[in-house]
């Protein structure tokens, strides 16, 4: 197994995310609620995408499902903002 990615929530883009967790690396982001930080993992088997958070593991069926969820939550980075 690669050496994860550590990033902060942000640094790249949804498409970047999205290519490392398809090559199999797993996608650690560093990012804050409530005045917390915290750390989630993103994270693909070949069939289920995996976001792992300290409170729940969500599972997404499609690379979409995926790709919105890193939207919703503000892991990737805006295109325009990149």
């Amino acid at each position: 197994m690669s050496n994860p990615l550590r990033i902060s929530a942000g640094d790249l883009e949804t498409d970047a995310i999205m290519d490392a967790i398809e090559d199999g690396r797993r996608v650690v982001i560093t990012t804050t609620a409530a005045q917390q930080e915290y750390e989630v993992t993103l994270r693909y088997d070949g069939s289920v995408y995996y976001c792992d958070t300290p409170t729940r593991l969500h599972r997404h069926e499609s690379e979409r499902e995926m790709r919105t969820c890193i939207r919703n939550m503000g892991y990737g980075a805006a295109a325009e903002d990149a």
